[in-house]
This record gives C-alpha cells, structure tokens and sequence, in this order.
C-alpha cells in the first residue's frame, strides 16, 4: 500500500523542519530529555519549580525514570536540583544557569528566525501558518481518538 501525496508531503516537511537545525548541534537530547526540559522551561515561564514526582506524572514514567535521566542532565549541566526553602526533602529541578544562559541565546536565534520569516512571508500568513497547524494537529488528534485509522484497515 502506497501513501497518499499528503502523508508525503506533511512527512517531507516534518524531514525538513527537523533538518533546519533550529536549536543547533548542542541540543543533543534524546526526546525523553527534551520533553523533560519542556516541562521545566513551561513551569519556571509560570513563575514557578516543578519536582520530580510531577515530571514523573508528564512524562508517563516512573519516579526512578526521572531521577537517572535527571542524573545524567546534571553529569552534563543542564538541569540542577534545588532544594525547596521549606522543606529540604524537595528538590526543584531548574535549568542549570549555563543550560539557561545557552536556552536564552537559542530562544533570540529561533524568535529572529521567525521575525524574519514573518517579515518575507507575512506577518498575517503566520498568524494563519501557526492557527491551521493547531487545527490540524486537533484534528488528527480526534481522529486518532476516534479509530479512524484502525477503522480503515478492518
């Protein structure tokens, strides 16, 4: 069975997306580790720490999954556990400062990017660019949810 021209085509963009590279050679993170440093990154934008137990609960992983990941992210400077003011047996896990004095300087380079594309491509057109994604992404979502792939087989 063969692809449709709109599979091919969403993963061809999804390649290339990929392959530009935003965060550089240094963000060599297995997705576990990204999405772990996504929730830490989310939270501190909020104002606030997050522990592992909760890392643990985003993620789907256990507990003992977080702290060896968070283990190895420390061995390499990039997280750092803190421990709460008041209660000494909590341990927030932040950006280490290098990890987030490099995320700040990536995050310009990605936001310079983007004004420059939105400059060429049009700031309207973006705008449209990033609410079709968020639709499609739902959609396929709903569709997911609903069977409809597995429905097509049957």
């Amino acid at each position: 069975m063969e692809l449709n021209d709109y599979a091919v085509r969403l993963f061809g963009a999804i390649e290339e997306v990929d392959a530009l590279k935003l965060f550089g050679e240094s963000a060599k993170l297995s997705r576990t580790e990204f999405r772990l440093l996504r929730e830490v990154v989310a939270e501190r934008t909020k104002g606030r720490d997050i522990i592992s137990s909760e890392l643990a609960r985003r993620l789907g992983v256990t507990r003992s999954a977080v702290s060896q990941l968070v283990t190895k992210l420390e061995e390499r400077d990039i997280v750092a556990r803190t421990a709460a003011p008041k209660d000494k047996k909590i341990a927030y896990i932040r950006l280490s400062e290098h990890a987030l004095a490099e995320f700040e300087e990536q995050c310009g380079q990605v936001n310079a990017l983007l004004e420059y594309c939105a400059e060429k491509f049009g700031k309207d057109r973006m705008q449209r660019l990033s609410v079709d994604t968020a639709d499609f992404i739902a959609l396929m979502k709903e569709a997911r949810e609903k069977g409809v792939a597995e429905e097509a087989t049957k």
